[in-house]
């Protein structure tokens, strides 16, 4: 309040026009932890952080993303139920999203046995990258619950 006038501004903030280096650099890691993953298995864990973050933002996006990609509707339904649906899902999508579950749920550390599973499907360069995609839709969920984004509001982060 400046002189008894309320001053009007947006209830959330505009994390790319208030932060524009921190959303670019973001936008320059995640482009970089893209690089040499197979499209469809990027989108798969984006989706499924996405659900284990509640971000419905995330979720609308990549799950539109994947379609326009080709993904079936059958898969997508299936990603939050992917162990008990695994005959949908390649061994290393399996290992990939046992992998983006322990990291996303980071508290209980990452178990030997799902980065094991994982180093078995993707060679040092692919795991440091399928790791860096992760921890990417993990800050990516984490601005957008924060700054209440809206789901289907806009094409960009």
């Amino acid at each position: 309040m400046t002189n008894g006038t309320a001053v009007s501004r947006p209830f959330r903030v505009n994390f790319a026009a208030s932060a524009p280096q921190a959303f670019k650099a973001l936008i320059g890691f995640d482009a970089a932890a893209r690089d040499g993953l197979d499209p469809a298995l990027v989108e798969l864990v984006q989706i499924r952080a996405s659900q284990l973050n509640g971000c419905a933002y995330c979720l609308h996006m990549h799950t539109s993303d994947a379609r326009r990609a080709g993904e079936s509707e059958e898969r997508l339904h299936m990603v939050q139920v992917w162990r008990d649906a695994a005959h949908f899902f390649a061994p290393e999508e399996q290992a990939a999203l046992a992998l983006n579950e322990a990291v996303t749920r980071i508290a209980g550390g990452v178990p030997d046995d799902v980065y094991r599973r994982a180093a078995e499907h993707f060679d040092d360069t692919q795991l440091a990258r399928l790791i860096a995609l992760i921890l990417a839709i993990n800050t990516w969920n984490r601005i957008a619950v924060a700054t209440a984004k809206t789901p289907g509001t806009d094409r960009h982060r």
